[in-house]
């Protein structure tokens, strides 16, 4: 049996973003050093998955109420746009690679949200082809990396999910809200479809009242 450490790579790197250690690291600091830091620290933020030309200035804005100090876990939620799901779907990896460091998947909590039967495992193809979750991995990084060997991630991808689902969904992942280390990322364009404000605002209320329960993003 083999012991070999299953990895997802940075897929996207060199399409939606540049494969360049270096230069992503200029990109990334040249964003976050236009943003303010206006209503940190963050308990979670919305923040799109569209490629850095389209979207890297307005992610900063997100990143920059992050603080890696308190952060030890960081929970990424992101839409599957390659398979049908009707439920959420683990990763079958231990590290996600990016052009910065690598990052590390918290297999405790892995094996929790596994325990609970309400969970798919999506396969390594699958999650390589999903950007939703990848986008937010440099900028996660980055704005980690002053503590980056002291926290984990628990990447989720999300599905269709029905209304009852989410109100599961939403119960279950509340109680790690509730812990001021953990950190959540909600990947998102907002405006697939609909009108976009109307699709924003919906949106957010929705996740307010559903992911976020008690513990409301602001």
């Amino acid at each position: 049996m083999s012991n070999r450490m299953v990895c997802r790579e940075a897929s996207h790197a060199g399409s939606w973003y540049t494969a360049s250690g270096s230069q992503l690291n200029a990109q990334l600091e040249g964003w976050l050093s236009q943003a303010q830091s206006t209503v940190g620290p963050a308990r979670a933020i919305i923040a799109p998955h569209a490629g850095y030309t389209y979207c890297g200035a307005c992610a900063a804005h997100a990143y920059k109420q992050v603080d890696p100090s308190i952060t030890r876990r960081v929970f990424i939620l992101g839409p599957s746009h390659h398979v049908p799901l009707s439920r959420c779907a683990l990763s079958p990896a231990e590290v996600y690679r990016t052009p910065l460091y690598d990052l590390r998947i918290d297999q405790k909590v892995y094996a929790d949200l596994w325990k609970t039967g309400m969970f798919e495992r999506m396969s390594l193809q699958t999650d390589e082809d999903e950007h939703s979750i990848e986008m937010h991995l440099p900028y996660t990084a980055k704005a980690m990396e002053s503590h980056k060997d002291e926290f984990s991630i628990v990447p989720v991808l999300v599905g269709a999910l029905s209304e009852s689902k989410e109100q599961e969904y939403g119960k279950l992942l509340s109680k790690y809200l509730a812990d001021p280390s953990n950190l959540f990322i909600i990947s998102s364009d907002f405006c697939h479809w609909g009108l976009c404000p109307h699709t924003l605002s919906k949106n957010a209320n929705k996740l307010q009242a559903v992911i976020c329960e008690e513990f409301p993003v602001s």
